[in-house]
């Protein structure tokens, strides 16, 4: 039996995929390219935006166009969410939600008994209520890679519940993976020779609130930076509040943590993060910048922005873009607000017009890629260490990260996929670095 993944969304979506598959393969299926014909066709689906369950379904009937034959299952986020939305798709066989992730080849099976058993079989929906499941799912160790990079889920589930967000109700509570789980996979992946891992969750700032003994994301990183091979950990998106003065502290003694730090700002102004149910405000969040960068001077931060939010007037706009400016981030990313069916903002009155939010995002966009080409300009001259990663094209040219996520391209003839060298860089071709190995 052939099996085939088409995933969307996030890195948890994409290191849940990698689970899926590893345990297909434990029951002797063949894991092909979801653009082959297969016997399976299992499409993990997001829904943080509009654009995501457009997308989600679209693959889905592409996974029946690819064999009319193949059972295709919808499983995750956006079946989660809106369940009758995604029955009614015609193309698909078998709706999961996420909580039947880690049961999914038994579902499956089950599923091509009772149809083998039975002709014209409808399509079935397996999805348990999120808000009822009070632990951690364990995958078992999964490796889940971005090419020499390593991602460890280490939390699932959001209990934030912004205005505008639907992700709490497609991942229920949160709940933390248990530490030496974590830290037994870290092993794992060192031992296979990455030097580098990624931590990742869904609100990983949370990481720990379901523990009863004070256990939290800094404790937890303190234990990984002990591993003997890895020489990188990386911090996913976290929420801004995490980064307190003990926080900060403890992790500025971690030599093995990247000063890289995605801060989900949403919004520079506090009337709408207000009505974003955001929980901080601009003045909290500024502390929050110049605290990271009085530790660390070689710090990135990047950040995600809504524009167009419910309500937002051409003067909180405004205040936005002036704070973004203040703020200076290496890189926005910038999301134009789409309605979600279920969630506070939904019914919020003053809607903001398709051409207005197109405007603004522009705008933002804008000053995003002047401060991403400033500050790479400010590297020129500098001397940096660099985890190469691939050969990106016949000229001998090769491709890696500095510890604070910045591209590095070098001129080299052996190979040093997966080696950490110093370069002294010489100037920039666009948004990456170029240099020479020292």
């Amino acid at each position: 039996m052939k099996v085939a993944f088409y995933t969307l969304g996030c890195k948890v979506n994409s290191y849940e995929t990698n689970g899926m598959a590893q345990k297909f393969k434990e029951s002797e299926y063949e894991v092909v390219n979801f653009s082959e014909k297969a016997d399976v066709y299992i499409v993990n689906t997001c829904t943080v935006t509009s654009i995501a369950d457009k997308k989600s379904r679209q693959f889905l009937r592409q996974a029946k166009h690819n064999n009319p034959d193949g059972i295709v299952v919808a499983v995750g986020c956006y079946v989660q969410a809106s369940p009758e939305e995604v029955k009614k798709i015609p193309e698909i066989d078998l709706c999961l939600g996420t909580n039947e992730k880690n049961n999914i080849v038994q579902i499956v099976e089950n599923y091509i008994t009772a149809k083998k058993e039975r002709d014209g079989l409808e399509s079935q929906v397996v999805s348990d209520d999120v808000f009822q499941n009070p632990e951690y799912s364990e995958f078992g160790s999964v490796t889940y890679t971005e090419n020499t990079r390593a991602v460890i889920k280490v939390q699932d589930g959001c209990d934030r519940f912004c205005s505008y967000c639907l992700i709490p109700y497609a991942r229920g509570r949160v709940r933390s993976r248990k530490p030496e789980n974590v830290v037994q996979e870290v092993k794992e992946l060192a031992l296979k020779g990455f030097k580098e891992v990624v931590i990742t969750g869904i609100h990983v700032a949370s990481y720990g609130k379901d523990f009863k003994n004070g256990y939290g994301l800094i404790d937890l990183l303190e234990e990984i930076n002990k591993t003997d091979g890895i020489e990188r950990v990386r911090l996913g998106s976290i929420e801004p509040l995490l980064i307190s003065e003990e926080f900060i502290q403890r992790f500025s003694k971690l030599e093995k943590m990247c000063h890289q730090f995605h801060l989900s700002l949403q919004s520079g102004c506090d009337a709408t993060l207000q009505r974003m149910n955001r929980r901080y405000t601009t003045s909290e969040f500024r502390e929050i910048v110049h605290r990271i960068r009085e530790y660390f001077e070689d710090s990135i931060l990047t950040t995600d922005v809504i524009v167009g939010f419910p309500g937002e007037t051409d003067e909180e706009f405004q205040n936005t873009y002036e704070f973004l400016k203040e703020m200076k981030f290496y890189k926005m990313h910038v999301f134009k607000y789409s309605i979600r069916r279920g969630t506070k903002a939904e019914n919020m009155p003053n809607q903001v017009a398709s051409e207005i939010k197109e405007k603004r995002s522009k705008l933002l966009l804008e000053l995003s890629d002047r401060n991403e080409k400033d500050y790479l300009d400010s590297y020129i001259g500098k001397t940096v260490k660099v985890l190469f990663e691939e050969k990106v094209d016949k000229e001998d040219t090769y491709e890696g990260f500095t510890s604070n996520y910045l591209k590095v391209n070098v001129k080299e003839k052996n190979d040093i996929q997966n080696k950490m060298l110093t370069v002294k860089i010489t100037g920039r071709n666009e948004l990456k670095l170029e240099g020479n190995i020292e």
